[in-house]
């Protein structure tokens, strides 16, 4: 396995397109999505219903755009099988609404899937006012991490409910590897992380991703793959999602959106290859990241 360099990275980025995941059933199963109400988490969502989920979680911010995905999830859904989609608040930029939200996830029995894609791309630097932290390292690496530890004791009780383990799949990106991690010396390294000041804020986006991918690699070394099988994996570039929101607004970024467009994926190709992850990968993902639907460091 090689480390994906960024000519490689564009190099599969344009040939290599994933097809869809058809032939499994989820059947009775349980999902929960964050970030679920548009672009890859929606798509993600989409697929797993096709593969005839039986109940879905929508993790949103905004519970008024999560009902509006809801509605158009079920509008869309040709299926004839039984599904329930539900909408449950979940704001990463709060402790307090994480442990609400793992507080209800005690009244589930059974917890197949679990598919942390939140995540912000900010075009300026702003501190979170809850927690003082970068708010892009709140939400894509403290806040996400947190999550998944909360949710382990959840997966471990529902475990004897579910004939196989649980996934754990964090929506990841080749980016963590490409960051020249300038903090990476510093002591204590947070506290370097929230200093303001003149940020690339590209490069602060890429650590959040790194720091993500050291915590998935330690979390899938301490917990059992006969609970929980925990992974990572990417969508690639995608172009018409909202997570470079801030980015497109700018006058780089909307050149930039204009060039992206030429090669990047959409949304539901994108989203193919996470549910390829959460769906066809077992326990010998455990720990892996995913990259063009190959394991890659």
């Amino acid at each position: 396995m090689e480390q994906t360099s960024i000519p490689q990275f564009f190099y599969q980025q344009i040939t290599f397109k994933p097809i869809e995941v058809r032939d499994v059933s989820l059947q009775g199963k349980t999902a929960i999505v964050t970030g679920s109400n548009t672009g890859v988490g929606f798509e993600i969502s989409r697929q797993l219903l096709d593969l005839g989920i039986s109940r879905l979680i929508l993790a949103v911010r905004n519970e008024e755009k999560g009902n509006i995905a809801a509605t158009q999830l079920s509008t869309d859904k040709s299926s004839s099988h039984t599904f329930d989609i539900e909408v449950w608040k979940l704001n990463l930029s709060t402790y307090d609404s994480i442990v609400a939200f793992v507080e209800r996830t005690k009244s589930l029995e059974r917890l197949d899937i679990i598919v942390l894609n939140a995540g912000i791309a900010p075009a300026s630097f702003s501190l979170n006012e809850n927690t003082g932290h970068s708010e892009c390292i709140q939400v894509n690496y403290l806040s996400t991490a947190l999550l998944a530890i909360l949710l382990l004791p959840i997966v471990k009780k529902t475990r004897a409910n579910q004939p196989e383990a649980s996934h754990i799949t964090f929506v990841s990106s080749e980016v963590a590897g490409w960051t020249s991690f300038k903090q990476k010396n510093e002591i204590p390294l947070l506290k370097a992380l929230d200093k303001p000041g003149k940020v690339n804020m590209l490069d602060h986006m890429m650590v959040s991703k790194l720091l993500g991918q050291f915590f998935i690699v330690e979390l899938a070394r301490i917990v059992s793959r006969s609970v929980v099988i925990i992974n990572s994996t990417s969508p690639a570039t995608v172009h018409d999602s909202e997570f470079n929101r801030d980015h497109d607004k700018t006058f780089s970024g909307a050149i930039a959106k204009k060039f992206i467009k030429l090669y990047a994926n959409t949304a539901p190709v994108g989203a193919r290859m996470i549910t390829d992850t959460i769906v066809n990968r077992g326990e010998e993902s455990h720990g892996y990241f995913f990259s063009f639907q190959k394991p890659t460091p």
